[in-house]
């Protein structure tokens, strides 16, 4: 294989073949299923409920315990990767995310099957960085790079809509433990296709590994996302503003420590690379878009139209379609001389539209709703396929380990903020829209309203019911106008941040 050279004249690797496209075929395997496992217990806690009958903190713990242990090592993980080797690292990620799902399936009791999505949680941890370190090194050639990551990003936010589905599915027709035994067969052909296909690379002089690195990293996200998923769930609560000003705290901690220390965990140096900080940034921005939308319409197909949780599930497959044209259609645009920083505007207004349309939904609007999350959604995965793409190709592939586990952790952290930020405006909305007379619970949430809504008799119980879905639908449209607002501001920074690039 010989260089090629980009039109912008600098030089670039040889150009991918047969064996690393089959390799891309590979890595996409650990990567649907580490994003599934974000969402594939929705259906299945109701049936692990009665079969463990785990506490109230408890069933918490087995939803949660996943996202948490992944966020909290993702850094660790990436950095790790860049030392020991990507290659190895995912192989033994791949064999304690398979263990773990064993465990998980035929876990006899509620501590057991938290301990087994813990390492879950490690295992994914060092699963999703190292699959797109691998992809950076196995796709020198940009054009193809950006191809690939096109697929990645697709994959990705494919499997986080197709784990509620795969769960409400097996959980329908076998038994709660099989939403984790699909994860047996791709992870068995990732251990044996991994060593033949995939290349090991690493950092060739990485230093010693930072270890008082791994304690203030975990110390400055779990707080901080901790909070932010409880004050999307029980408000603005004085407990969970101090986890997340202590979760900050030791992330100053944190940075002080890589702009100290001989050997960081993460290189401040990825920073100083055109276009890094941007590209977390505004990554985290999408997330945050996402994440917020679907804290709202998931809802919404459920509480305001009276679906199933199955049904709302299958009806939330139908935005996937255009999603998945987005990436490869950027990308498309990127490679026939749109410049990239138009391109990512484009998709933040795009996404903007999106918001737009939800503003407009009433109680009985399924299909605006649909065409919304679809918008919204093709929009969001252009700017993450663009960002991924920028990110990665702007730092030195020794250091790809890191830059993804920086652009994972903000994922993280901007799905939380979206949920608690967006969660928050359309409760308070909804709180001020509903009658004053209403019961306490009904005042609360939706789901308490209608709850109370059904113990009451005849039309006091029709009249309560239908004035929270008016209330919780009013509370969506006023989220909505604000997520569109911040993706109209995302618009103005990518364009004037993006176009030196």
């Amino acid at each position: 294989m010989t260089n090629s050279t980009c039109t912008d004249g600098t030089s670039t690797g040889p150009r991918a073949g047969r064996r690393e496209w089959t390799a891309l075929g590979v890595l996409m395997l650990p990567l649907l299923l580490v994003s599934m496992d974000l969402s594939v217990l929705y259906f299945a806690i109701p049936a692990i409920s009665a079969d463990l009958e785990p506490s109230g903190t408890q069933q918490l713990w087995i939803f949660d315990i996943y996202a948490f242990v992944l966020a909290g090592l993702l850094m660790t993980m990436g950095s790790l990767g860049d030392r020991v080797g990507r290659r190895r690292l995912l192989l033994v990620g791949a064999l304690a995310f398979g263990a773990a799902s064993l465990a998980a399936a035929y876990a006899n009791s509620a501590e057991t099957l938290i301990a087994a999505r813990a390492v879950l949680g490690i295992g994914g941890a060092t699963l999703m960085p190292s699959t797109m370190a691998l992809v950076r090194t196995m796709f020198t050639d940009p054009a193809q790079r950006a191809k690939a990551i096109g697929l990645w990003s697709g994959v990705m936010t494919a499997g986080i809509a197709l784990g509620s589905v795969l769960s409400g599915v097996l959980v329908h027709y076998f038994w709660w433990g099989s939403v984790f035994l699909v994860n047996l067969p791709a992870m068995a052909l990732l251990l044996v296709l991994g060593p033949i296909l995939l290349p090991e690379s690493r950092d060739p002089a990485p230093g010693r590994f930072d270890r008082p690195s791994v304690p203030l990293s975990m110390a400055a996200v779990l707080p901080v996302i901790w909070g932010l998923k409880e004050i999307t769930a029980e408000g603005w609560h004085s407990a969970y503003v101090v986890s997340i000003t202590v979760g900050l705290l030791f992330g100053a901690l944190f940075v002080h420590r890589q702009r100290t220390a001989a050997n960081p965990m993460i290189s401040p140096a990825l920073f100083r690379a055109p276009g890094f900080a941007p590209a977390v940034v505004l990554n985290l921005v999408s997330a945050f878009a996402m994440v917020g939308s679907a804290f709202f319409t998931t809802q919404y197909l459920q509480s305001v139209l009276d679906k199933s949780a199955l049904e709302a599930a299958l009806w939330a497959l139908l935005p996937s379609v255009p999603i998945g044209m987005a990436a490869p259609l950027a990308t498309s645009l990127v490679q026939k001389g749109v410049a990239r920083a138009h391109v990512v505007t484009a998709g933040f207004a795009i996404a903007a539209a999106g918001y737009a349309l939800l503003a407009l939904a009433g109680t009985d609007a399924m299909w605006l709703v649909l065409a919304a999350c679809g918008v919204l959604a093709s929009g969001i995965v252009m700017v993450i396929s663009q960002m991924t793409d920028l990110a990665l190709g702007t730092v030195p592939a020794e250091r790809a380990g890191s830059a993804s586990s920086l652009l994972e952790t903000g994922t993280e952290f901007g799905g939380a903020l979206g949920m608690a930020v967006l969660g928050s405006i359309g409760t308070a909305i909804y709180r001020h829209e509903m009658p004053a007379a209403a019961p306490a619970p009904a005042r609360e949430t939706l789901g308490g309203a209608l709850a109370v809504a059904h113990e009451l008799p005849g039309r006091a119980g029709d009249a309560l019911a239908a004035a929270a879905r008016e209330a919780f639908t009013t509370g969506m449209r006023g989220a909505a106008l604000a997520g569109a607002l911040v993706l109209a501001t995302a618009a103005v920074t990518a364009v004037s941040t993006l176009r030196r690039r």
